[in-house]
Formats: structure tokens, C-alpha cells, sequence
């Protein structure tokens, strides 16, 4: 399921809490969007439409929760940026932050422990 970054960002809000209003999720994007409530429900729609939230009526509003998990979008989205980018292939991908100093220490030692704990089938 393809989702825009917008409505990712509604996504977002869903994720760390649901149910919401539309109202609630203009709330929450206020300091980071300067979207209108007609904008947040444009953007509801269209996930509802991709199945991607529901919406369950209470009195004269709706309370959206999310249907799709933020780990399953993530594999969608992981999948196919690291298809589109680096034919599939996950070693050119860290090769390329660790040559463009995107890689700290620590990103280092976390990639070590995660390439040992695969290697040891845990």
C-alpha cells in the first residue's frame, strides 16, 4: 500500500494514539503543518480508501484508528526504497552512509551486535 508523505505524517498521529477526530489530528500536526481541518479530512479519506484507517461513527464526528501498522508500512517502505536505490541489496546501503559519514560510532556498534546475533541464529 503506498502512502504520501502527508498522509504519513497523519499516520504518525494515528500510531501514537488512536482513536482520534480529525480535530485531535490537526492538534497534534498544528506545530509542524499549517493544515486546515478540510485538509485532514482530504487525508482521512484517502487512507480510508486505501484501507489503510477506519472510521467509526460517534454522534456527528468520526474516531479514526489506523488498520495499517506503522512495522508493515515500514517493510513497504524500506523494501522499496532499498529496491529502487540499491537493487534489493542491503550492503550498499550501509556501504553508502558509512562513505558519506553517515554512520556513527555507535550506529557501528549496533550494526556489529545485529550482523552477530543473525550470523549466530538468534
Amino acid at each position: 500500500m503506498q502512502i504520501s508523505e502527508a498522509e504519513s505524517q497523519v499516520m504518525e498521529v494515528l500510531w501514537s494514539g488512536s482513536p482520534r477526530t480529525a480535530e485531535d489530528v490537526v492538534a497534534a500536526l498544528s506545530d509542524q503543518q499549517a493544515w486546515q481541518v478540510a485538509t485532514i479530512k482530504t487525508l482521512l479519506n484517502r487512507l480510508l480508501k486505501k484501507g489503510a484507517v477506519l472510521a467509526e461513527k460517534d454522534g456527528r464526528r468520526f474516531l479514526y484508528s489506523p488498520l495499517l501498522t506503522r512495522d508493515q508500512w515500514l517493510v513497504t517502505e524500506s523494501g522499496s526504497m532499498v529496491q529502487r536505490l540499491f537493487g534489493g541489496r542491503i550492503a550498499p546501503l550501509v556501504a553508502h552512509f558509512g562513505q558519506h559519514g553517515k554512520l556513527s560510532a555507535d550506529d557501528l556498534e549496533d550494526l556489529k551486535r545485529l550482523v552477530k546475533e543473525l550470523s549466530d541464529g538468534k
